[in-house]
């Protein structure tokens, strides 16, 4: 079960760096944004996201909370499944224990207090990437881990593995 471990991992890696951000930095507000500058393409700086990803919904009035909880709470139970199911594959559980580990670690944001807590920006002189946390990269690396094990493993064993 050493998956649920690596979803466990990014979960508390994630909270911990949330709430160590969110002591360290001033909430970036419009005209009013503080960030710590670690690279001339990086910086960290504390933003509230009550949307979902690249902050969709994030102006819809508050109704999004439940919708997003509701989605993200099906995911995480549907890829828990699925990861014990996977278990015997080694990328294909990496893969879905770091996709757990975010879609977990940004719900408990949601739940507790609705929204997701970003601190990571990284651009490119003016054009700036929207900003993220450890879950959201948790989430990319695992559905990159996905992708590249749908095109490396045969198909043949990658029905057995859904059946």
């Amino acid at each position: 079960m050493w998956f649920y471990l690596i979803s466990v991992a990014v979960v508390l890696i994630d909270q911990l760096l949330k709430a160590y951000m969110s002591q360290l930095l001033p909430l970036c507000v419009p005209y009013d944004c503080q960030s710590i500058e670690v690279l001339p393409v990086f910086q960290f700086t504390l933003l509230h996201n009550t949307g979902a990803a690249f902050s969709f919904l994030a102006d819809a009035g508050g109704w999004q909370r439940g919708l997003l909880v509701t989605i993200s709470s099906v995911v995480s139970i549907v890829v828990g499944v699925w990861l014990f199911r996977a278990r015997q594959e080694r990328m294909l559980a990496l893969a879905l224990a770091l996709i757990l580990g975010g879609a977990v670690g940004n719900l408990i944001d949601r739940v507790l207090m609705g929204y997701v807590v970003d601190f990571i920006v990284v651009h490119w002189r003016e054009w700036y990437f929207p900003a993220f946390n450890i879950a959201d990269a948790s989430i990319t690396c695992g559905a990159a881990l996905l992708i590249l094990d749908t095109l490396i493993r045969p198909a043949s064993t990658r029905a057995e593995t859904h059946e």
